[in-house]
């Protein structure tokens, strides 16, 4: 079935703004229920955020591929699985569907619709880590896409999942996802202030993943065109 540009913005939007609410939601409630156990507390958080992705993978994935995120659709198009009208439509729709998103989540606990974030995630080290993050999870898209593509929703999730530990700033590799939790002042949080290094950072990412990609696996411009994903 053929879906309507209009259609496949607003699932982006949609789908970008339950990742979101399933993001910083699940931290309100993480960091409310531990506590005091940080550890536990990001558990919760990063078990939360695997499952809904997943499932709006395979909600929204057939509608508009399920990008859900600005550097996934900038590499797509740059690698024509979407064409730039297209991802021109898609980036606003995921970051107003991301802020949405976070204004809802605050909703239903009680807060602030919006609250800048005090959460400091500055250094080095986070930002490579989010280029890391952001260059994994491009690599998973890429390689599944093109070779079992059926698998990109599970493996999507499962490396976000992983991706909340073994990388210092909990792996946003997410432009749409980082602008959003700069205006949540929760455990999810990021300082205003901290967004553009790490959107930087993960734009790099995403890119260097593409021009990988290139050349592991050749003609991957056909297979961008069935890609499923996004966080």
């Amino acid at each position: 079935m053929t879906h309507t540009l209009a259609r496949r913005i607003v699932a982006e939007f949609v789908g970008t703004g339950f990742l979101v609410a399933a993001v910083v939601g699940s931290g309100i409630m993480g960091e409310r229920l531990a506590g005091g156990n940080v550890a536990i507390a990001l558990l919760a958080n990063t078990i939360a955020t695997g499952a809904a992705l997943a499932a709006l993978i395979f909600t929204f994935g057939p509608i508009s591929g399920a990008h859900l995120n600005p550097a996934v659709t900038i590499v797509d198009a740059i690698e024509r699985g979407v064409p730039w009208t297209v991802a021109a439509c898609y980036v606003p729709a995921q970051c107003g569907g991301a802020i949405c998103g976070a204004i809802v989540a605050h909703l239903m606990f009680s807060l602030p619709p919006i609250s800048a974030s005090h959460h400091a995630r500055s250094g080095s080290a986070q930002v490579f880590s989010e280029f890391v993050a952001t260059f994994g999870l491009l690599c998973v898209i890429w390689g599944c896409s093109r070779m079992r593509s059926a698998a990109v929703p599970f493996a999507v999730a499962v490396y976000i999942t992983a991706a909340y530990w073994f990388t210092s700033s909990t792996s946003f590799a997410n432009p749409a996802v980082t602008i959003a939790r700069s205006l949540s002042d929760t455990f999810a949080g990021i300082r205003p202030a901290d967004v553009p290094l790490f959107v930087a950072a993960q734009l790099a990412g995403a890119l260097a993943a593409t021009l990988l990609f290139r050349w592991l696996v050749p003609r991957l411009d056909t297979a961008a065109k069935s890609i499923l994903v996004s966080h």
